[in-house]
């Protein structure tokens, strides 16, 4: 017999989808990064979908989520390694608007070592090895 795992921290489904919507309303308004992501959806619905079903999947360990997000971020081809530290504070203050403190707190600190996992990958198609910058 398999017992499911316990949620990584108190959130529910619902709370998940509304961080999500919230979060994205606020990336199509944002300079830097509407731009971006306007490129690669074209339907937000079920991009909003997708990444609620990632998150769920995540935290409270639901498996409806398939997919590579770090392939994924590095198949879009126009994602920078800078890019990460403005989502991630477009995130948090999404997280402190919509959730308790506790709640925004653990969500956070899982966001940002994914969000490092992320920026890492993405470096590394961005340099030669040893660091060095790849000028094309």
């Amino acid at each position: 017999m398999t017992t499911a795992l316990p949620p990584r921290f108190d959130v529910s489904r619902p709370e998940i989808e509304r961080v999500v919507a919230r979060f994205y309303a606020a990336v199509r308004d944002h300079p830097g990064l509407g731009p971006i992501f306007a490129v690669h959806v074209t339907d937000w619905p079920a991009h909003e979908a997708r990444v609620a079903d990632f998150w769920a999947n995540t935290i409270l360990h639901e498996r409806g989520y398939q997919g590579t997000p770090v392939e994924a971020h590095l198949r879009a081809g126009n994602v920078s390694p800078g890019m990460f530290s403005t989502w991630l504070a477009l995130f948090d203050t999404v997280l402190q608007v919509e959730l308790r403190p506790d709640q925004a707190a653990a969500w956070s600190a899982l966001a940002h070592r994914i969000g490092r996992s992320m920026r890492a990958a993405v470096v590394e198609r961005d340099t030669h090895p040893g660091g060095v910058p790849k000028l094309r």
